[in-house]
């Protein structure tokens, strides 16, 4: 989907790939059958953003064999869709059983991690429609913190010089510029805005800032309007925001509540947990050690559980992802013109939650979508339906 912001930019809204299990090719082709083309058929829309997730071997093989990318890039035309962002966080095998703190490998101390990047880069700038401007890839902020140090930061930098200079190389061979953007992450090297600044500080702007992903805002309690401001102010760029809610308790150990925290342990993904207290915030790296004790239970608790953004009520941070929308596109010129919608979670929602099948499956990101378009026109944004 497209939008035109009072500016007269074009702002770009995708759904995020990383939903879907498919680590080869033809599970990506089946995806677009799947949920993708019909997912736009719901919403009516004249073409849909789908923010790809390709996971390293079938962004290996697409490299390999051109038949293939073609193929992809047909496909995506065939069924209205485009691509102008990547998820590149996940290096793979996102959908296992466990994946825990296994998504954070390779890291940026790997230089696997540089190599798959500049693929997916090269990926990206064959897929870009004709009259895209640019496109963006998301990655993981350097690494887990557990085991980090400064020889680690200087490890990392070395391969985002090399990264930043890739993609200059790469801008120049195709005229298709393609930016990184890191993701603050509770429980990583780099958790907060503030962290990123200082990691970033010397790297090259023109192809390196931030992935602002509002979930990881609002669990570590980082306030909008103070993240945005102070990137602006150190001439970093919101390369992409990821559109996302995380699961709020305001009164966690109390079971007339109303949110069963316990229904949402689940052992596939990592839900670090926050709590502001008088010294700064607090937390654990998942869920079921705040419950088992991890996390004083008097004050709100905000999990790291990407929740579907059009869930409204005091157990999500859906007031804050609004609020982090109107920071990003409310000024005289967009933050960022790249937005994706990512609840990567539907499967792991308590059952009362999750979809019980693929219609389910769509209708659910069909809301969230349609929930975010009612957003962007409320900052007087313009769909562009041509």
């Amino acid at each position: 989907m497209r939008f035109r912001h009072p500016d007269g930019s074009i702002v770009h809204l995708s759904y995020c790939s990383n939903v879907h299990p498919a680590e080869d090719v033809e599970g990506i082709l089946a995806q677009l059958d799947r949920f993708a083309s019909p997912l736009r058929r719901t919403l009516g829309f004249p073409r849909l953003g789908l923010g790809l997730w390709l996971a390293a071997p079938a962004a290996a093989h697409l490299s390999e064999d051109p038949s293939e990318l073609e193929q992809l890039r047909k496909r995506l035309g065939r069924h209205g869709l485009e691509v102008v962002t990547l998820n590149g966080f996940p290096y793979r095998a996102f959908h296992a059983p466990v994946v825990k703190r296994a998504v954070y490998l390779p890291d940026w101390t790997d230089p696997d991690r540089a190599e798959y990047t500049l693929l997916l880069a090269r990926l990206l700038a064959a897929l870009l429609p004709e009259d895209a401007e640019e496109g963006s890839i998301s990655t993981l902020p350097l690494g887990w913190r557990e085991g980090w140090s400064e020889r680690s930061s200087d490890s990392a930098r070395y391969a985002l010089e090399k990264v930043a200079n890739g993609l200059s190389r790469l801008a120049g061979e195709t005229g298709r510029p393609i930016h990184l953007g890191l993701e603050p992450e509770p429980g990583c090297a780099v958790e907060t805005v503030e962290g990123m600044i200082r990691a970033l500080q010397g790297l090259d702007p023109e192809w390196i800032g931030v992935c602002l992903d509002a979930c990881h805002l609002a669990v570590q309690f980082e306030e909008p309007s103070t993240a945005l401001s102070a990137l602006q102010e150190a001439g970093i760029p919101v390369v992409k925001a990821q559109i996302s809610s995380a699961l709020r308790a305001y009164r966690p150990l109390d079971p007339t509540s109303g949110t069963n925290l316990e229904a949402f342990v689940e052992p596939r993904f990592l839900h670090q947990t926050r709590v502001r207290t008088a010294s700064g915030v607090a937390g654990v790296d998942d869920l079921d050690e705040a419950l088992a004790g991890g996390l004083p239970g008097a004050e709100e608790w905000r999990i790291h559980f990407h929740v579907p953004v059009h869930h409204a009520g005091e157990n999500t941070t859906q007031r804050e992802l609004i609020e982090t929308l109107e920071q990003l596109l409310g000024g005289t010129t967009p933050a960022t013109k790249h937005l994706e919608v990512e609840t990567y979670t539907w499967s792991v929602l308590p059952p009362a939650e999750r979809p019980a099948d693929d219609a389910g499956l769509v209708e659910g990101m069909a809301r969230e979508l349609a929930w975010t378009r009612d957003r962007l026109l409320e900052q007087g944004m313009e769909e562009v339906t041509r």
